[in-house]
This record gives C-alpha cells, structure tokens and sequence, in this order.
C-alpha cells in the first residue's frame, strides 16, 4: 500500500531564502505534507518529498534551489501526490519515464528513415536513391526529423505534405508522402509505432490528372522545333549536351545526369553506352542495359570527351566536379527555357521515341527492349531473354536520321512506309 502524508504549507519565500541562506548542513525545513527543503553535505539547498511505499520511506528529489522555487516545488509536490493516489511509485514512474523519452530519442523520424533508406539502397538505383533521400533532406527532416516517431499525427504530415505541394509539385509532394507510408510501415513493424500517420494524408492532394501519362510532342514538326530551339537557347554546355544525348537515346533522364565515361565505349565498331543493371529501373534481368549510340550522338560525345574530359562523370557539375548536373536542370529548361510546361519533359522522348517508331513498322518488342521495359507477360518474361540486338541498332540508327531530319526540316519518313534511314 502507498500512502503520502497531507499537510498545509507553511513556508513563505522570505523564509526558505533565510534557511537556505544559513546553509547548515544535514538540516531540513519542511513545507508540510513530506515536502521539504534539505541542505547537503556539499552545503547546496534542494528540494526533497518523503512519502511511504509499502510502510517503507523514500525520498523523492525534485530539484536545487533557488533554481526551483517554492511555488514550483509545490506543483511538483501535487504531482507526486496524484501518483501515489494512483497507487504508482513517483520515482519508478520517473525513471520509466526517462527511459520512454530516451528510447523516443533515439526513434526520431530522421533515424527511422535512415534505417528505411538503407533497407531501400539495396533495391533502387543510385540516382533514384540519391534524389529521394535529397527529397527529405529538404522537405520533410526540417519539420518531422527530430520528432519521435511514435509522436507524429495525421496532422503534422499533413502540414509538411501541402507545404511541398504549394510550390506546385503535386507529383514530388505525393512521391514523398508515398516514401512516408514507407517509413511509418517499417516504423509500425520494427516496433517504433502503433499507427501509421500518413495514412490518411492522401485526401489532402488533389488527384492527379491522367496519372501515368507525361506530357510528349509526338510529331516530328513539334521535336525538330525543340531541337533547334534548345541550341539557339543560353544554356549551360553540360545540360546541352544532357538534353542532346537525352533525345537521341530516349534514356531515362536519371540515367542521364548519372553516366560515367566509363560506361561508354565511343570508339568501337558500333559505339556503345553500357547502363549497369543496378542503375536500371527494371533490376530483374541477368544483363546490363546496352543502348547502341548512333553516328549523330557519338560525333557529339567525342567532341565533349575532349572538352571535358574522359573521367568520371560525363556531364560534371558546373559548382562541384565531384558531382553531376541534376535532374531538374534539365527538366527547368523543357519547362521555362524552352517553354514547354505540359507540353514535353525530358521523359517525353520515351514516349516519342516509342509512338513514332512504332508508327515507322518497328516491332514493338524489339521498341520494349530499347527502352529496357519489362514484358507485361509473366510466361515471356521468363522466356524471352534475346537482346533484339541487331534490331535495336537498326532502330537506333533510324530514330537518329529522324531527329537529324526534323531539326534541319528534312522529309521525314511517312507513318507506316518501309522502314529506311534518312539522310541528314
């Protein structure tokens, strides 16, 4: 049984200042109710509560004056009363208490995330990887990361969520509400937390209209005019160049900021850009993706190996060489520079790339595998491992003659003729 005597205060302010001002060590002066001012050994006056447990005394340390006052040791005095009327230990419940803010410490949302990123490392690409983490660096640490994860409302990811969202990124505020979902998952299997707080905040983004479908010019007239346009256009040489070999390969655009010259092999037979497979977004098959570099692009790359280099990154940062230039460098030009907002992106030449050539009487497997898609089929998918090699190269070498053609104004091939190549 617990018990905690009650009695009233008597102390004023003028006389616990004259006691503690005395100093008389091992001397107690008491405010009534086990409450009570003592002076250590040291000659330092703290606060201390005595109460019962059990028909045992303890000691309950609240704090040294005059850092805690009369009035504040009186509230933590009603405190400790209330816990003993519960029937509860004050000082066991303290250091339960400490041991809860402690574990919440080291279960911030920063370091839950931290251990759900390196999970996640291990099944994303670098660049995919790289940019997500980025993400929350920038919109979602500042506010949420020191907070413990078992803390966190609806509410408080709402908040983050729209903040990034009013910068008019619906589709970056709903991927990083999507990493969220992850990360309180995780958090709810490992322990940290019952709930999962993001759950609901998806009402707060508005749907996103035909969702799966980026923005693509999807004639020739349109793509020659984009082409002729970005050249005449102030932009930086490597972003340029990013843009030119982003058209010509209709590779993915984080493939694009994240070539090394080491996967380029510019001066064989048929030149070559080799994507390791742990770059790719389809991490399931056995090979590397190899794209052939038709005459056009490989001119080019040659001419900005000289000028840069033929180490590292193949488009460098401007500000830091040790880095590569970002995905939204590119994506801002197609948007301001270029005024193409809605119209095309960067991963609108995918779509180009794939509409147009398979207008042209290209096999659509053969356009599935330039583009390293996987098969919709899982029978094929299992089966069909052939590269369509020698195709790709021809396709490769047609989508080239095309976009040489639309730049200067040339005939372009009619939809549904015999495959040719067309002369620049």
């Amino acid at each position: 049984m617990m018990a905690g005597g009650i009695g009233l205060s008597k102390l004023t302010d003028k006389a616990v200042k004259a006691f503690a001002a005395k100093a008389e060590r091992g001397k107690k002066l008491a405010d009534g109710g086990g409450l009570h001012m003592f002076i250590t050994p040291a000659g330092g006056a703290t606060w201390r509560i005595k109460y019962r447990v059990d028909g045992k005394e303890k000691l309950y340390s609240i704090g040294p004056y005059p850092l805690v006052t009369l009035a504040a040791a009186r509230i933590e005095h009603g405190e400790v009363k209330s816990l003993l009327l519960e029937g509860k230990d004050p000082v066991i419940n303290r250091r339960l208490n400490r041991a809860a803010t402690a574990a919440a410490s080291d279960n911030t949302f920063e370091v839950v995330a931290g251990d759900w990123f390196a999970m996640k490392k291990k099944e994303w690409s670098k660049t995919h990887f790289d940019k997500s983490l980025r993400a929350f660096e920038r919109d979602v640490y500042p506010s949420l990361g020191k907070l413990p994860v078992a803390n966190i409302t609806p509410a408080m990811v709402a908040v983050t969520v729209q903040t990034i969202h009013k910068r008019d990124v619906l589709e970056t505020a709903t991927r990083i509400l999507q990493h969220m979902n992850g990360v309180f998952r995780f958090a709810q299997a490992t322990g940290h937390c019952r709930d999962n707080p993001a759950a609901p905040v998806r009402e707060v983004l508005p749907r996103k209209k035909n969702a799966g479908r980026m923005p693509a010019l999807l004639d020739y007239a349109s793509l020659g005019d984009l082409l002729r346009r970005a050249e005449m256009a102030r932009l930086s040489p490597a972003v340029l160049m990013a843009h030119r070999l982003c058209a010509f390969t209709a590779a993915r655009i984080g493939n694009i900021v994240d070539a090394k010259w080491s996967e380029f092999d510019l001066d064989a037979d048929q030149p070559l850009w080799t994507i390791p497979r742990e770059k790719m977004k389809v991490k399931e098959r056995e090979m590397d993706h190899r794209l052939p570099l038709c005459e056009e692009i490989v001119t080019e790359l040659r001419r900005w190996r000289g000028m840069v280099g033929g180490r590292g990154y193949v488009f460098p940062s401007p500000q830091d060489n040790g880095k590569h230039i970002t995905c939204e460098s590119i994506e801002k030009v197609y948007r301001v520079t270029l005024k193409l907002a809605k119209k095309h992106t960067p991963h609108g030449w995918r779509s180009a790339f794939t509409t147009l050539a398979r207008d042209a009487g290209f096999d659509r497997d053969v356009v599935e595998l330039a583009l390293d898609h996987a098969h919709d089929n899982e029978v094929v998918r299992a089966y069909d491992r052939g590269e369509r090699f020698v195709q790709r190269i021809e396709l490769y070498d047609w989508w080239g003659a095309q976009l040489v053609a639309a730049k200067s104004g040339a005939k372009i091939v009619p939809f549904g003729s015999p495959v040719l190549p067309v002369a620049a």
